[in-house]
C-alpha cells in the first residue's frame, strides 16, 4: 500500500491482551467446542436463503399481483440483510464452518445476492478490522465528501444536514456495491497491491466479478421480465425495494457499532498507534441491544461487535458467552468496554453523534466531547 500504514503499541496493556486471549481460550477448551459455527449457524443460513430465494421462486411459479411482488421484495430485501450479517459474514472470516471450502462456498454467498466477496474481504477484514476507525485506511469512514464521519475530517457546508439526510443515503448502500463500489475497489486493490495478498490476479478478479454481476442481473432482471411476464417497471420497483431495504437494515446494524459520540476517531498518516490491537478495538467499537435475543439471531451477532472485533475467528453463535469473559476481563484491567443497553438507544446516539459532526466546530483527535 502506498499510505501509512500505523503501528501497534504491543507494550501497552500487554497483560490484558494476553489475559483476554487466553482466558477465551480456555472457554473452548474447557467446553470441548469448536470456535466455528455449529448447527445453529447452518439452520439459521437455511431460513436466510429461504427468506430471499422462497418468494423469488413464488414470484416465478405463480403470477403475482402488483401488491403480492411487492410484498415479495420487502421479504427478499429482509433475506438480503440476514444472508449478508448472519452468513456470508461469518464465512468470509472463515469463522461459518471448520472446513475451508464450506467457507469459500458460503462466502460466496455474497456475491450471489449482487456483492463481491474478494472486494468484501479485502475492505472489511483487512482493512476495517485492521485499522478500526483510522481515517484514510478505514473505508467505512468515507462517504465521498456527503457525510462526514470523523471529526478529523475538514467539515463542509454540505455536510449540515447530514444527520436528516443520512439515513436515506445509507438504503443505498447495496445499490453501491451492485453498480459502482466492487467495480472501483477492485482496481483500487490490484494497485495498492492488495490482491497480491488474496493470492488473486487481477484478470481473475475482474472475470469472477463480470460473471456474478452478469449473472445476478439476469436472475434479477430477464428471468421475471422475459420468463415470467411481469411489467419491467415492477420487477425494477421490486429490485429498488429489495435494495432499499437490504441497505437501511444493513447500515442500522453497522453504524451504530463505531460511528458513536464517545468513540476514539484516528487521523490521518499517524505512524504508531498508542495501544494495543485488543485495547483499540476497545475503544472504537460498541456492543448494542445484547438482551435482544431476535436482534442478536437475526444480526448474526454482530450487536456484539466488541467481540467480533477482537475475536473475528469464532463463529457470532459464541457471542454472548464470550462477551461475559470480554467485559469481566476489561472492567479487571480498566479498559472501558462499551455497551449501549438497547437498539434503539445505539440508533438515537448515532444520529446525534451526525448531528454532532454536522457542525463546523473543531472536535479533536480523540473523541467527540
Amino acid at each position: 500500500m502506498n499510505k501509512v500504514v500505523p503501528r501497534y503499541n504491543r507494550r501497552d496493556k500487554k497483560e490484558f491482551a494476553r489475559t483476554l486471549r487466553s482466558r477465551v481460550n480456555a472457554y473452548f477448551e474447557d467446553k470441548k467446542i469448536s470456535k466455528t459455527g455449529d448447527w445453529r449457524a447452518m439452520f439459521k443460513a437455511l431460513v436466510m436463503f429461504s427468506m430471499y430465494f422462497g418468494p423469488y421462486a413464488l414470484m416465478l411459479s405463480v403470477e403475482l399481483n402488483t401488491y403480492q411482488y411487492i410484498l415479495g421484495s420487502i421479504i427478499m430485501g429482509i433475506g438480503v440483510a440476514g444472508i449478508g450479517l448472519a452468513v456470508m459474514h461469518d464465512a468470509n472470516h472463515g469463522s461459518f464452518s471448520s472446513k475451508n471450502w464450506v467457507n469459500r462456498l458460503f462466502g460466496y454467498s455474497l456475491n450471489i445476492i449482487g456483492g463481491n466477496s474478494l472486494s468484501w474481504r479485502i475492505q472489511h477484514n483487512v482493512l476495517h478490522h485492521s485499522f478500526t476507525n483510522v481515517r484514510g485506511l478505514d473505508e467505512d469512514l468515507e462517504a465521498g465528501n456527503i457525510m462526514r464521519f470523523t471529526p478529523q475530517e475538514p467539515w463542509k457546508p454540505r455536510h449540515r444536514y447530514q444527520h436528516i439526510y443520512a439515513w436515506f443515503l445509507y438504503s443505498f448502500m447495496t445499490f453501491s456495491w451492485v453498480l459502482i463500489k466492487d467495480f472501483r475497489r477492485i482496481t483500487k486493490y490490484k494497485n495498492q497491491g492488495l490482491l497480491e495478498g488474496q493470492n488473486v490476479s487481477y484478470v481473475a478478479a475482474i472475470a469472477t466479478l463480470l460473471v456474478s454481476k452478469v449473472v445476478y442481473m439476469f436472475y434479477m432482471f430477464y428471468v421475471p421480465i422475459a420468463i415470467a411476464g411481469y411489467s419491467p417497471w415492477i420487477v425494477i420497483a421490486g429490485f429498488m425495494i429489495i435494495h432499499l431495504i437490504g441497505g437501511l437494515l444493513l447500515a442500522m446494524i453497522f453504524q451504530p457499532a463505531h460511528i458513536m459520540e464517545d468513540h476514539d476517531f484516528v487521523a490521518e498518516g499517524v505512524t504508531e498507534l498508542d495501544q494495543c490491537y485488543e485495547a483499540h478495538q476497545l475503544s472504537t467499537t460498541s456492543n448494542f441491544g445484547s438482551s435482544n435475543p431476535v436482534l442478536t439471531w437475526y444480526c448474526g451477532g454482530l450487536n456484539y461487535q466488541v467481540e467480533h472485533h477482537i475475536f473475528p475467528s469464532v463463529s457470532h453463535v459464541h457471542y454472548p458467552a464470550i462477551s461475559k469473559i470480554v467485559e469481566a476481563t476489561a472492567k479487571e484491567f480498566g479498559v472501558p468496554y462499551r455497551t449501549v443497553e438497547t437498539f434503539g438507544e445505539a440508533l438515537s446516539i448515532h444520529q446525534r453523534t451526525m448531528k454532532k459532526l454536522a457542525t463546523q466546530r473543531s472536535i479533536g483527535d480523540a473523541v467527540l466531547a
